[in-house]
C-alpha cells in the first residue's frame, strides 16, 4: 500500500507547483490540464487551464495536486495533519523551513528540541501544515 497526499489549490495549484520547486526541491513529473483530458471530457475556457491532476516527488515520495474540479473556489481549510519532512542536516532543514515559511505562518519557530537537533512547524502560503524535523539520532 502507498499512501499519496492529494493537495487542492483551488485555482492556485501552478503557483504551488512552482513554489515547492523552490522551497523542497521538489519534481513534477506529470501534470495535466482540464483542456488536456479525452475530448468528450475536456473543459475549454478559463477553467480548461486549470490543473485536473498533478504529481510531485519530494525526495522519495510522490505527492499529488489539483486545482479542484471546475467552478471550486474554495480556500482549502487542511485540518487535522501535518505533512512530516525528515532530514539529516540542520542547516538544510532550517533552509527548507525558511522557505515554507516566505509567505505563511510560523506555528513552532525552527529550533533544537529534547528529540530533534532541529524542528519546526509551518502553514505554508497555500495553507498546507509542515513540520520540519532533523532527528537526533544520538542516545
Amino acid at each position: 500500500m502507498v499512501v499519496q497526499p492529494y493537495l487542492h489549490f483551488y485555482g492556485r495549484c501552478d503557483e504551488a507547483l512552482a513554489f515547492y520547486e523552490q522551497a523542497l526541491g521538489a519534481q513534477v513529473t506529470f501534470k495535466m490540464r482540464n483542456k488536456e483530458a479525452p475530448p468528450e471530457h475536456a473543459v475549454q475556457g478559463e477553467a480548461g487551464e486549470r490543473i485536473m491532476h498533478a504529481s510531485f516527488k519530494v525526495g522519495q515520495n510522490t505527492l499529488m495536486a489539483t486545482d479542484g474540479m471546475p467552478g471550486d473556489t474554495a480556500t482549502p481549510k487542511y485540518a487535522g495533519f501535518s505533512i512530516s519532512l525528515s532530514l539529516d542536516n540542520v542547516s538544510k532543514g532550517e533552509k527548507i523551513f525558511n522557505a515554507l515559511a516566505q509567505g505563511g505562518e510560523v506555528r513552532f519557530p525552527w529550533q533544537s528540541t529534547f528529540w530533534a537537533k532541529g524542528f519546526g512547524m509551518v502553514t505554508d502560503k497555500f495553507g498546507v501544515p509542515w513540520m520540519v524535523n532533523v532527528e537526533n539520532k544520538e542516545p
